[in-house]
């Protein structure tokens, strides 16, 4: 049995419009070829599908039983094409996005998030919060299409681009001597109780912050250490201690709590957006890509660092 969609096709027409020279120009061919493709598919199921006078023609209870499954069987195959369609158009399909703690409180990352939900309902969004480091093997192994993690070492198989530029921020309680000033320096800093992240969690900020509090030969007196940077905001506010966190960490906002810009120029962390250069990317994480360049202003498409 060779039985074409073209011969499906040919005999919806026919059996709709129970006449061969309307079905021939609905399907934009002439009537002779359009009778002997319908016999050539009467031959190939060995039933008789359409009644024929030379003044009428009819369907015959196959030929009834036919239209219907003919009918389900293009349209599964329209809707499998469709399906197909949308897919590369990146119109549905799965992202897989790590993100560390801090993303979220990216404007940039939150406007993104939101505006993809909006054009894109139909593409299922499955987030991972990991640390930076726990970010690297995943993406390595395909687990995640992309990342969004801390500047850190990158093994030679990751591409990135950044996608933030911010500055860090000290935070003291409001009770604290400094709460008053508009600006400090590190060495301020210097002997205070500091809450600060467990050295093993794996988080990018530990290397940003303790490099930035080295280069400036400033001494750390950790008391607390603690694995989320939200414990870190909550324990400043309930005065026990001072820490260090990104710009973008100021969207939470405690009455307890002050943030003090530095005066240290090069006091900045960076968040980047990394994928494998190994696995293919699906359409809908490109326009993730895409949205989420857009949204922070970058232009150049991605870098690449081992």
């Amino acid at each position: 049995m060779n039985i074409e969609l073209r011969h499906l096709r040919y005999f919806v027409a026919v059996a709709e419009e129970l006449h061969f020279g309307r079905a021939a120009l609905r399907l934009n061919i002439s009537q002779p070829p359009l009778s002997q493709q319908i016999q050539v598919l009467e031959q190939q199921i060995h039933a008789r599908l359409l009644a024929r006078t030379n003044r009428s023609v009819s369907l015959t209870p196959a030929g009834e039983q036919f239209l219907a499954d003919a009918r389900q069987i293009l349209s599964m195959v329209d809707n499998a094409a469709a399906r197909a369609a949308r897919l590369h158009q990146g119109e549905t399909g799965e992202l897989r996005l790590g993100f560390t703690s801090s993303a979220p409180f990216i404007k940039s990352v939150s406007d993104t998030l939101s505006a993809f939900r909006q054009h894109y309902p139909d593409v299922h969004i499955q987030t991972r919060e990991v640390n930076t480091r726990a970010q690297i093997g995943p993406l390595n192994d395909g687990e995640l299409d992309i990342g969004l993690l801390r500047n850190t070492r990158l093994p030679d198989s990751l591409a990135w681009m950044p996608i933030l530029h911010e500055p860090l921020l000290a935070m003291v309680h409001r009770s604290h001597p400094l709460a008053e000033r508009r600006r400090i320096s590190l060495r301020e800093l210097a002997g205070e109780p500091f809450v600060f992240f467990d050295p093993h969690v794996g988080t990018g900020l530990y290397d940003d912050i303790l490099g930035l509090l080295h280069r400036y030969g400033v001494a750390l007196k950790v008391t607390q250490e603690v694995g989320e940077a939200m414990t870190i905001i909550g324990l400043v506010a309930a005065g026990l201690g001072v820490s260090i966190l990104p710009a973008s960490f100021r969207r939470v906002q405690l009455s307890d709590m002050v943030w003090l810009p530095l005066e240290e120029e090069d006091a900045i962390s960076e968040m980047w957006l990394v994928w494998s250069k190994h696995h293919e990317r699906g359409a809908a994480t490109e326009r993730f890509i895409s949205m989420l360049s857009a949204a922070a202003g970058i232009t150049k498409h991605a870098e690449s660092r081992g």
